[in-house]
């Protein structure tokens, strides 16, 4: 396992900023959350490069801002729809490979898309394996206000898509759907492919790591119990901190339980 940063967790920094930022206070590992489709183009993915490779960083996955308009057009039934989202993505693809980034985080469609479940399914698996063409795991986040909100709906897409069903767990949005993030790892096992951490009190939902009550021992042990190797990054919103130092105290806290699991 390692342990990164989101990019998102700097927003409205620009990304290859926030990608400095975290370079500066020492963090080695992170996640682009580009924040519009320039930011996965030249001459940026060339600054974010220059970054990674300055300061000895490694990017492990990109997550788009496209994911409101997955529900219209990914997961559409109207084929120019789905064409031009597809020629998107597959520039994302290829400028994730030049960053060394192997996990594209997907939301998917929303709840009130009313997107046929076999049909999201299609959709998912030819999106899969596009990005196999290009060495990169599509993984499936779960998120409250969509389709992947839903635990049963997750598990219908690791039986029937097999090995190209992976997923991203995030626990705020577990949270938010009021289930169990331990749920998730007992029933999506060894097909859990990354990771958006937080903690969280009775109050609040989205913390650094050590401000709230979430057991993170016994999550990255059973994490380690299914054989995951991925990337355990640091999610947070901008208003649920404070200095952006906490972002590397969290990855830090994290690392150690990490490296005390190993023991």
């Amino acid at each position: 396992m390692v342990v990164g940063v989101s990019t998102a967790s700097l927003y409205p920094l620009h990304a290859e900023d926030a990608l400095a930022e975290l370079a500066s206070l020492g963090v080695k590992n992170a996640e682009i959350f580009a924040n519009a489709t320039v930011e996965a183009q030249e001459p940026i993915v060339s600054q974010m490069l220059k970054i990674r490779d300055e300061n000895g960083m490694k990017i492990t996955s990109f997550h788009p801002f496209s994911s409101p308009m997955e529900s219209v057009f990914l997961f559409s039934t109207y084929d120019r729809r789905v064409e031009e989202m597809m020629e998107l993505y597959r520039g994302f693809f290829g400028s994730m490979n030049r960053l060394g980034a192997k996990i594209f985080v997907l939301h998917g469609a929303i709840l009130s898309s009313k997107c046929p479940e076999e049909h999201y399914l299609r959709q998912f698996g030819m999106l899969a394996r596009v990005g196999r063409e290009y060495g990169i795991t599509v993984a499936q986040e779960n998120v409250s206000y969509c389709m992947s909100g839903d635990l049963e709906f997750l598990k219908k897409m690791k039986r029937e898509l097999g090995d190209l069903a992976r997923f991203v767990l995030d626990l705020k949005q577990a949270r938010r759907s009021h289930a169990d993030p331990f749920d998730y790892i007992r029933e999506l096992g060894g097909s859990i492919a990354h990771c958006h951490l937080s903690d969280a009190d009775a109050d609040r939902d989205c913390l650094p790591i050590g401000n709230g009550n979430f057991d993170f021992r016994e999550l990255i042990r059973r994490l380690a119990s299914t054989g995951f190797d991925g990337a355990l990054i640091v999610e947070l919103y901008r208003s649920n901190y404070g200095e952006f130092s906490e972002l590397k105290k969290s990855a830090e806290i994290l690392e150690e339980i990490v490296q005390d699991t190993k023991a």
